[in-house]
């Protein structure tokens, strides 16, 4: 790749949930995302504890950045699984080794938030949070191969 770096500050970091990466079962995992002390006087959390929901980016810091793989694999290492390139899943070894997941906020106690859901492991940097909101979900029909239905349906 050729273009320009971009650098990133971590807001925060996971702490609590999992250790270790496990594909499935992430529902009821719950964490804290503790945002950094430093933004305290900014009050970045006014008016979050009113959403149900929350966008996170994250990044995958455990993936070597040689690991990362561009061409086409099995999803979820699956090997009967027809290869798909790194774009057309949500795997962890990616060019930028970001995770975005949609996590349930059950609470927001200063700079933690409480959450249930998230998919990222215990110290991952968070990089953005966001409120999810109902009016962000596409229009139209949700459609996608069934290998990635039929190996997704225990992730939550």
């Amino acid at each position: 790749m050729n273009a320009e770096p971009v650098a990133l500050t971590p807001v925060g970091h996971v702490v609590g949930g999992r250790t270790e990466a496990v594909e499935d079962g992430w529902g009821e995992v719950t964490a804290v995302i503790r945002l950094d002390g430093a933004l305290r006087a900014e009050s970045p959390v006014l008016g979050l504890e009113h959403f149900s929901h929350l966008e996170v980016v994250f990044l995958f810091d455990r993936i070597d950045p040689g690991a990362v793989r561009t061409g086409p694999i099995p999803p979820r290492g699956q090997p009967e699984a027809a290869p798909v390139g790194v774009f057309a899943h949500r795997g962890p070894y990616r060019p930028n080794r970001l995770g975005v997941s949609r996590c349930r906020l059950l609470s927001v106690d200063g700079l933690d938030l409480h959450v249930a859901g998230l998919d990222a492991l215990s110290g991952s940097p968070v990089l953005d949070v966001k409120p999810y909101m109902a009016e962000f979900t596409p229009d139209g029909a949700v459609t996608q191969p069934a290998w990635s239905t039929r190996l997704m349906s225990r992730y939550y």
